[in-house]
């Protein structure tokens, strides 16, 4: 089970989580992934390791909450005036983060830190929410759009197998690819 507590936003616990989570992804950056300790993480955050230990349980589920974190989008997806170049855009955007050496550790560390698999799903959501904001603005153009669960299984499905078990070859063209099929599926098959 989870150890991490609700977060008030401005509260003590958020401040403690913004700093230890500020600490992982400096050390991240500066020392690599095997230097990130729990005695040099609470060093940096300016907390005890007790205080991580009480909220995250152990080091892989802290690096798995920083990852998850991280791997929240900042912004909504571009607008680029027709389904077909929004969700390319956007298709192309998400494989090249995820497929880089950084975004695949993240992903690493988000799925090894899980055990109830509630991670996946908040990642899982988070495309998913910026694909509904895609399929939403096609919507209001009046274009003929597939639901987002199959946006889902036909273009971020692949890409995430891909990206975890056969990163060989991965291009812009590839996510470009997926998301042609989809929509050409779309029209041969109107979806409701």
């Amino acid at each position: 089970m989870s150890r991490k507590p609700m977060v008030r936003p401005g509260g003590r616990s958020a401040r403690v989580q913004a700093s230890v989570h500020t600490a992982v992804r400096d050390i991240l950056s500066e020392r690599g992934r095997d230097a990130v300790t729990v005695p040099l993480v609470a060093q940096r955050a300016g907390v005890t390791p007790s205080t991580i230990y009480r909220r995250w349980g152990d080091l892989q589920e802290l690096l798995s909450d920083v990852a998850v974190e991280h791997l929240r989008p900042d912004t909504a997806p571009e607008s680029h005036g027709d389904l077909l170049s929004d969700l390319t855009a956007w298709a192309e955007q998400f494989l090249d983060e995820m497929s880089s050496p950084s975004g695949r550790a993240y992903i690493r560390d988000a799925l090894l830190g899980d055990p109830d698999g509630s991670n996946a799903g908040r990642c899982s959501a988070y495309a998913a929410e910026q694909i509904d904001v895609v399929l939403a603005r096609a919507i209001g153009r009046e274009e003929n759009t597939p639901d987002v669960e199959t946006a889902m299984d036909r273009v971020v499905a692949p890409m995430m197998y891909r990206i975890l078990f056969r990163p060989a070859g991965l291009d812009a063209a590839y996510a470009r690819r997926l998301v042609t099929e989809l929509l050409d599926a779309g029209e041969e098959h109107p979806l409701p």
